[in-house]
């Protein structure tokens, strides 16, 4: 029966296949003890019936049962600890590739497709699914490959007739087994899709709480939710039916199985066409057989809860792009002495579509401060994304002197630039901590120099703990404009040569504009800028002035003075 699971997920993944490889050999190891404890077995309990107790021989086969029964132990042992080690290490694996999918490879770049509930729940209980497939199904499903094939071959040995008859059984359990399956699948895919669908639902209903109150709409999510979290329960229940049924089913055949074999082993014992010790080795022998099978029945739910699973984490590494290949990463050249160019760029975010940037020239020249404009969609904040590197134009260059930075490491050039978002991003931590992000070594006394010339005095002055206070989920929130100074405390702490800066006064009332605005003016002289911003009162910072158009073609580039 073939595993109900995304190849990809053993072929890929090299804990997997370590984990498969130890499975087998495990396996392997207690079929060979399964055969043996079964023919030790019926030689005594044969010695005992016909020739009465015999110490030396019973005792010696005794030791032996005794120590088959050890090794049978101790492997059932190393398999469920190398089973959840297996997993352990195949989930841990897996998150990593698919965190480092999204945050190296495509940072912000979150498929469209693809929720955010949706996201989540794929890379927590969606990876967890995993962990009963690799601890359970996987190595049931290796013994049930290994042990039938060893104990069939014993019984067609000892007792030909009673081994066909078990030989003819197993065909009927297996593919009643498939049939099963294919249904399994098909549920537990439509749970995941149920599930994903009560996570994005739950995820977007917390995030706009404050939003559905004002409006009076939170009855309305309330049922949404309610609907969601029925029909996840509908589907999980219609996956348990099938899996309690298809189990029932499989004790069913393996009884009838057994049955039969016995029926045949007491006709020839009573002919007189078979021994005794034969007749209770195969009888011994049987459960074995069909007990694998039945663990695989037993288990298949995790199988399937597994393939489920990698279907929606591989669908999301599949749209997010791995980063280029780098052959022969050179050293980042220095901003501050050498002019950014982009030549000719043209970028966009779906090949199926028309470009975001198409044909663009710009040069950022070393101390000065470029002003990137333009209506909406034009591309402004894409031409940020390119120069942190991003992303990466279909045609044309983007150089830093005489170096292409296609070919340098971007987490070298990342380096050399302090960004300040749209929206700076606040995480649960402490401030101190928040604000280190440009400077992960910055002292307490730098943190706070840092936060004050950034305005962020009246924050500090605000908050019991100082930078010691926990911000975000959890801790003290903080609004818009004190989002700006923390952001723009992390581009002063981080004394880079290239600012990119992209609407730092957006949502800002006029004074806190208007001082964000003079402070940009001292931590910009010098420093080779990009201000992004839509804000007229920014015109005055800038040596250049760019527009960008509909389709992100330069239209215009003014020349202007620094205010003095």
């Amino acid at each position: 029966m073939p595993a109900p699971v995304d190849r990809r997920l053993l072929g890929e993944s090299r804990a997997a296949r370590r984990h498969l490889i130890l499975a087998g050999v495990i396996a392997a190891a207690d079929a060979a003890l399964i055969v043996g404890e079964a023919l030790l077995l019926a030689s005594i309990i044969a010695l005992l019936a016909e020739h009465g107790l015999a110490p030396g021989a019973i005792t010696t086969r005794l030791l032996a049962l005794a120590a088959v029964l050890v090794a049978r132990a101790l492997l059932a042992g190393a398999s469920e600890l190398t089973g959840r080690r297996g997993a352990i290490a195949v989930m841990s694996e897996l998150r990593t590739r698919l965190v480092a999918r999204l945050l190296l490879d495509g940072p912000g770049r979150r498929p469209a497709e693809v929720s955010t509930g949706e996201l989540a729940t794929s890379s927590t209980a969606g990876i967890d699914a995993l962990e009963g497939y690799f601890a359970g199904y996987l190595p049931q499903l290796v013994r049930a490959s290994v042990i039938p094939l060893a104990v069939l071959t014993c019984a067609v040995v000892v007792d030909p007739t009673a081994g066909l008859i078990l030989a003819g059984t197993v065909p009927l359990l297996v593919l009643f087994m498939i049939l099963v399956g294919k249904g399994t699948l098909e549920k537990t895919r439509r749970r995941h899709r149920a599930l994903a669908v009560l996570g994005a639902h739950f995820l977007d209903v917390v995030s706009g709480l404050e939003t559905l109150r004002s409006y009076r709409r939170e009855e309305v999510q309330r049922d949404t939710l309610q609907r969601a979290g029925d029909s996840y329960r509908r589907e999980t229940l219609a996956t348990l039916r099938v899996a309690f049924l298809s189990a029932l089913v499989l004790e069913l055949c393996a009884m009838i199985g057994t049955a039969l074999v016995a029926a045949a082993i007491g006709l020839q014992l009573c002919a007189g066409h078979l021994s005794l010790q034969a007749g209770l080795a195969v009888l011994i022998l049987a459960p074995e057989l069909y007990g694998p099978l039945r663990e695989v029945g037993q288990q298949f739910h995790a199988g399937a809860d597994a393939s489920g699973a990698a279907e929606r984490i591989f669908a999301v590494l599949d749209r997010i792009p791995p980063r280029r290949a780098m052959t022969a990463a050179g050293p980042a050249p220095d901003p501050a002495t050498a002019p950014i160019v982009l030549g000719d760029v043209c970028f966009g975010y779906d090949a199926d579509r028309a470009p975001v940037l198409d044909g663009l020239d710009l040069v950022l020249t070393p101390g000065r401060l470029v002003l990137l404009r333009g209506p909406s969609g034009a591309g402004k904040s894409t031409v940020a994304r390119l120069l942190l590197g991003f992303e990466h134009p279909w045609s044309g260059t983007i150089c830093c002197g005489e170096v292409d930075l296609a070919a340098v490491d971007p987490e070298d050039w990342r380096e050399r630039i302090a960004w300040l978002p749209q929206d700076p991003a606040v995480f649960t931590a402490s401030l101190a901590d928040n604000v280190r992000l440009g400077c992960p070594g910055a002292t307490d006394g730098e943190v706070v120099d840092a936060l004050q010339a950034a305005g962020g005095g009246r924050l500090l002055a605000a908050l019991p703990q100082g930078i010691a206070t926990i911000l975000g989920e959890g801790g003290r929130r903080v609004s818009a404009g004190e989002r700006r100074r923390i952001g723009l405390a992390r581009v002063i702490l981080r004394d880079a040569p290239l600012l990119v800066l992209d609407e730092p006064t957006a949502h800002l009332d006029p004074v806190a504009a208007d001082d964000i605005a003079w402070r940009l003016r001292r931590l910009a002289a010098g420093r080779t800028t990009l201000l992004i911003s839509h804000d007229a009162r920014l015109d005055g910072l800038a040596d250049e002035i760019v527009e960008l158009g509909a389709g992100a073609v330069p239209a215009e580039l003014h020349e202007t003075r620094v205010a003095a």
